[in-house]
């Protein structure tokens, strides 16, 4: 709660702040002739009703700050200072379990009533926790889309029952599911009207011949805990046809929220109502296509056959409509919508709150884990609404979540766990005073919650000394009324005790009527009479002051509108209201829409100034600089993404904060070309050690475009055949290498043996044939013959 310590710090530090900003005093500066002008100029002006007071002085004397009153002799009881004050009239304490014998006295916000009673200007606060309680009960209601291309999701849900309930009993022990379906307006130009086709829309299609008469909405089964009711029900379902791609679903929706009797929710229960479709809704105003120019009423309209009976005779519901039925209902929305679809129900998801957006795929085959997912999703997020919330009440809200950390102008924690209390704290004030006797009360909850914190609210903008008022009284020339030490005098009369008449003057009353010596009479936009300067009145506003010094329009604007629209022209000056500061109050100090999805303060990228980031790294932009493909971190940050949206794992996939985080738009292609100059190439490492590639881009009309691809790269593993070779390979390789080794030494080694053996032949000194040592081969020696003649006859000679 808000500490009186810390207020009356906060009191002290602003009155220091009127007193010497520039010498000027606001609550003497202004045009208070009453105790009640006098609280409304500023929370820190007080009121001295003592009759002696201030003699000699002007009426506007007995306005001041408080210890300036009582310096200048005012007695403390005469003194109207009234404060805000806060009182809590009911304070359970927060819950822990929601099923169980104590069902029904479940608490989840805390405190339950407050009363505040507010003097305008005069800023109060208080504080409140909010607890998800665990196993809580849980009414689910499937709206499902029964046109023709739907037909092969009514296949895949027939058995939906029995396996969401086996799901959802791990969440909570107190399940009931029911059933609902639609199509369209049974009008053209929405479907075919011809004869023909009112028994059978499908009559002459030859894809599907046959099915059932088109509808706008049929509720068929109300919430039970009988799960095979719900198996037999969807099984007797068969498709219908209209004309025209988009579908009559938001009639479906707000009949299914207001109808609680029909449908059967229960008021100790979540409320899940989960859409399922493939194509777009119709919108409020589409009705006078085909003559409708009715608005919806918002009510119940279903028929002894459970059959939305205005579907012909009332337009589309507006978007505004469908959230404050959804609200006052306590129903949480889940979107479940194909691919194609998922930014234009993301955008909904902003007009409405309290709903979500999941992807379905073409036949619903992920609708259970879809729906699992959407239900954490909401479990793990809390978000304040005001309802009934009073014009002249401004809020301002900061939130302490999980981490502990106070997030000033926030009204939601994310990525909760079941059981964990998160605290706001509330500041509330007052900016003026309603009509006498005037009450408010204004209702603050979690969104999709049936605890709700009820504020009542009194103002303070009379004075206590009022109630004692006296007419005619003999302190004003008895023909006035004395007030709060003041004369209220009769018309024609003027004076501090009535005791002028208008128009008297003279020379000694002149100079009271100058603010400084020279200047000009009453500041030359009054007449001076009796003392006391009658200002003029002015087309542009209100003239007022002692001296008619001051105005009530001649203060800064922005776009041509005084103050901004957002504070009061006091003086000269603007007074902003509670959220906005600046010479003109155009700088709002609301820092809800500067922080991104995942709770950084302009991505980190930038600074918060007037409720609007301003970037100051190089390259980021958007709303809150999310987007900045030069960023250091771009492919960091868009890596998460690509891990859990395509394959389910990294750190956002464990949180289930994957789809409110990444809502970029991811194509998967098989190979990544290079044809956008303006795309970022990112590359990470997979847990397995292949390589993702994928490329960053942002297109011209705002949305960011991931381009990866459908799988990692990896390296092959090698066959037994390839692994054989290479050994082979490598061993006859080595054995050419060792060889063509062995040949080369050798070849290096008789090179130089040869190189050797020709130097020392060179060198040698003689030559062979006189080495003593060499002897000749062959020997000749001579024999000596003796000769004999022989007779030819035979004799010898």
């Amino acid at each position: 709660m808000w500490s009186p310590g810390r207020a009356a710090l906060c009191w002290m530090l602003l009155e220091t702040f009127l007193r010497s900003a520039g010498g000027l005093n606001i609550c003497m500066s202004g045009s208070a002739t009453s105790c009640e002008e006098c609280l409304l100029i500023h929370p820190s002006c007080a009121w001295c009703a003592q009759e002696d007071f201030g003699k000699h002085r002007s009426l506007t004397s007995r306005c001041d700050l408080k210890q300036n009153l009582q310096k200048r002799g005012c007695e403390p009881h005469f003194i109207e200072y009234p404060r805000s004050m806060l009182s809590v009239l009911e304070n359970l304490p927060l819950s822990t379990k929601g099923s169980g014998p104590a069902q029904y006295d479940v608490v989840q916000i805390m405190p339950q009533k407050i009363s505040l009673s507010l003097r305008p200007g005069d800023q109060t606060a208080f504080s409140l926790q909010v607890r998800q309680v665990e196993d809580y009960p849980v009414d689910l209601y499937y709206l499902m889309d029964l046109s023709l291309s739907m037909k092969d999701d009514l296949d895949t849900i027939r058995n939906l029952g029995t396996k969401l309930a086996e799901e959802m009993g791990k969440l909570t022990s107190n399940f009931r599911l029911g059933f609902g379906s639609f199509v369209d307006k049974n009008t053209s130009p929405f479907s075919y009207t011809a004869p023909k086709y009112q028994e059978n829309p499908c009559s002459g299609y030859k894809l599907f011949p046959n099915c059932v008469p088109t509808f706008g909405f049929r509720h068929i089964l109300s919430l039970t805990d009988k799960v095979d009711r719900f198996n037999e029900e969807v099984q007797k379902q068969m498709v219908s046809r209209n004309r025209d791609a988009p579908e009559g679903g938001f009639d479906a929706i707000l009949q299914a929220a207001v109808c609680k009797e029909e449908i059967g929710w229960r008021k100790e229960a979540y409320h899940l109502l989960v859409f399922a479709t493939d194509d777009v809704p119709h919108l409020a105003l589409d009705g006078r296509l085909g003559g409708l120019v009715q608005p919806h009423d918002g009510r119940c309209h279903l028929n002894d056959q459970n059959e939305y009976s205005a579907s012909t005779k009332m337009d589309y519901p507006s978007l505004a409509l469908l959230g404050e039925k959804l609200a006052e209902n306590n129903i949480f929305l889940i979107f479940a919508v194909t691919k194609r679809l998922y930014v234009i129900y993301k955008n909904f998801t902003a007009l409405i709150p309290g709903t979500t957006v999941e992807i379905l795929d073409q036949d619903s085959k992920n609708v259970i884990q879809l729906i699992i997912t959407a239900y954490n999703n909401i479990r793990s997020k809390v978000e304040l609404t005001v309802s009934d919330h009073p014009e002249d009440i401004s809020l301002s809200f900061t939130a302490t979540c999980q981490d502990g950390k106070p997030l000033p102008g926030f009204r939601k924690c994310a990525d909760l766990k079941i059981g964990e209390t998160v605290s706001f704290n509330v500041s509330v004030e007052a900016r003026s005073c309603p009509p006498r006797g005037t009450d408010q009360t204004f209702t603050i909850k979690p969104v999709g919650f049936k605890d709700r914190l009820e504020v009542a609210v009194d103002y303070q903008c009379d004075c206590g000394c009022s109630r004692t008022a006296q007419i005619n009284s003999s302190i004003c020339s008895s023909i006035g009324i004395y007030n709060c030490g003041t004369c209220h005098c009769e018309p024609g009369y003027l004076g501090a005790h009535c005791e002028c008449q208008e128009g008297e003057a003279s020379s000694m009353y002149l100079s009271a009527c100058r603010e400084a010596e020279g200047k000009q009479i009453c500041s030359g936009r009054g007449e001076c009479s009796c003392n006391q300067c009658l200002c003029y009145e002015s087309e542009f506003g209100k003239i007022y002051g002692s001296f008619c010094e001051c105005d009530d329009f001649s203060c800064a604007r922005h776009k041509g509108i005084l103050c901004s629209g957002h504070g009061e022209c006091h003086c000269g000056e603007c007074k902003c209201h509670a959220g906005f500061i600046g010479d003109n109050c155009n700088c709002s100090t609301e820092t809800s829409f500067c922080f991104s999805d995942d709770g950084q303060m302009c991505s980190g990228r930038g600074n918060c100034v007037c409720g609007r980031c301003q970037c100051t790294e190089l390259g980021a932009f958007g709303e809150t600089c999310e987007k900045c493909p030069t960023c250091p971190d771009a492919c960091g940050t868009k890596r998460e993404c690509i891990e859990c949206r395509l394959f389910n794992s990294g750190r956002l996939a464990d949180n289930q904060t994957c789809q409110r985080l990444c809502k970029d738009k991811i194509i998967t292609v098989e190979s990544l070309e290079d044809e956008d100059p303006g795309a970022v190439l990112c590359m990470f490492k997979t847990d397995n050690d292949c390589v993702m590639k994928f490329t960053y881009l942002e297109h011209a009309s705002g949305r960011s475009i991931l381009t990866a691809l459908k799988e990692p790269e990896c390296g092959g593993g090698p066959t037994a055949l390839t692994v054989l070779l290479a050994v082979v390979g490598t061993i006859l390789l080595v054995g050419v290498v060792l060889l063509a080794t062995w040949k080369l030494v050798i070849t290096i080694h008789d090179r130089r043996e040869f190189a050797r053996f020709q130097s020392a032949r060179v060198r040698a000194r003689y030559l062979m044939a006189s080495n003593p040592l060499y002897k000749e081969p062959v020997t000749t020696h001579f024999a000596e013959m003796e000769t004999f003649e022989k007779s030819y006859n035979g004799g010898v000679h």
